[in-house]
């Protein structure tokens, strides 16, 4: 009886603390995330998290993230495992568990409002990188493997945007696309667990977000799954731009600023 008495006063906690607005708008993000994610591989983060920031704020937003991505991507890690470099991988994890205390800590102590100032500046900044189309073109080198992760960690812990650092530095370099993509589908999966490790130490993922993930984690498998139906039926130069289009419009609706006007 006490298990349940104790999740049903967890229940009770979490629709005092989101209402249902709150959850249906944090649902519509994650769809639309989740189809920038499921038809071109990017972009799922930086449309998320500073919308989900301005709704539900940045320590309730990264948790969440953190949390649905992790679950949908977790049937690619078996074979990631066969098929990436392991060794390439473990490289940028070391970097990462240097990078994601230190962008924890950020997320954990920060004030939200300068949060979201961060947050929406990161984006934006991202998504210039992504545009210019930037790749490092030679061979890994353990050392720019180290930095690569500690930077991708850095901007993971904060915010779960670690994608555009790694993608930079493995994607253009002299490796078979294959393994390319099983490297970066292991390393996110392993980083998460780093991410996860360290938010739980710092009181960031707790049950409301593992409820809060229950709720809002469909909207985004259902983006998931339409976006890559649309893979290959679709014009991906133009869905590119689409995605695109939709992280400027996440990065600038979400600046504090504009509080007054669209909140």
């Amino acid at each position: 009886m006490a298990i349940f008495d104790t999740l049903g006063a967890d229940i009770a906690s979490f629709l005092a603390v989101h209402p249902s607005a709150e959850i249906v708008a944090l649902f519509a993000v994650a769809m639309v995330a989740g189809l920038a994610r499921g038809f071109s591989g990017f972009g799922g983060g930086l449309i998320f998290i500073p919308m989900a920031s301005a709704i539900a704020g940045p320590q309730a937003a990264s948790p969440l993230l953190l949390v649905i991505d992790w679950v949908m991507t977790l049937g690619m890690v078996p074979d990631s495992w066969r098929r990436a470099n392991r060794r390439e991988v473990a490289t940028l994890l070391i970097g990462a568990l240097a990078g994601v205390p230190v962008g924890t800590a950020l997320l954990a102590f920060a004030e939200p409002l300068v949060l979201r100032w961060i947050i929406s500046a990161v984006v934006l900044a991202l998504l210039a990188f992504l545009i210019s189309g930037w790749r490092y073109q030679g061979r890994p080198k353990p050392q720019l493997g180290i930095a690569t992760g500690a930077i991708a960690g850095l901007f993971g812990g904060v915010a779960q945007l670690s994608g555009p650092p790694v993608v930079a530095y493995w994607l253009g370099g002299a490796i078979e696309r294959s393994v390319v993509r099983a490297n970066l589908v292991l390393y996110f999966a392993l980083a998460s667990l780093i991410s996860a490790t360290s938010y739980v130490s710092a009181g960031l993922l707790t049950i409301d977000t593992l409820m809060l993930a229950a709720v809002v984690g469909p909207g985004y498998g259902i983006g998931i799954a339409a976006g890559s139906r649309l893979f290959g039926l679709a014009d991906e130069a133009a869905f590119r731009r689409i995605c695109f289009g939709l992280i400027a419009a996440a990065g600038v609706i979400s600046l504090p600023a504009l509080d007054g006007i669209l909140r």
